[in-house]
């Protein structure tokens, strides 16, 4: 198995405004594109996040070999409990996950 990181051109997390998480994972090929479609489901990504798996939104863009996930912050940006202002290092708890 590999890691989610290694095999894809990139992670990214970002903010989708003060309530919302975007997950990027930016494949670079079909063959690593289908291969992370099966594997990294909104469930996975609502483990990760310890959200419910009904609020996980996932779109598949083939064309450009991407899926994207948007899902609630943990917490509100700017609150005492956030602990990432612009949602950037989300991305290392993705690019962790077995392919």
């Amino acid at each position: 198995m590999s890691r989610l990181g290694d095999i894809a051109v990139k992670v990214r997390s970002k903010n989708a405004g003060p309530f919302w998480l975007t997950v990027d994972i930016f494949c670079g090929s079909q063959s690593v594109f289908a291969q992370v479609r099966t594997s990294i489901t909104s469930a996975r990504i609502a483990g990760v996040f310890g959200a419910e798996i009904a609020v996980v939104n996932r779109y598949e863009m083939d064309s450009l070999n991407v899926l994207k996930f948007s899902l609630p912050r943990p917490a509100v940006q700017g609150t005492r409990q956030d602990r990432d202002m612009h949602g950037a290092s989300f991305a290392a708890l993705v690019a962790e996950l077995e392919v």
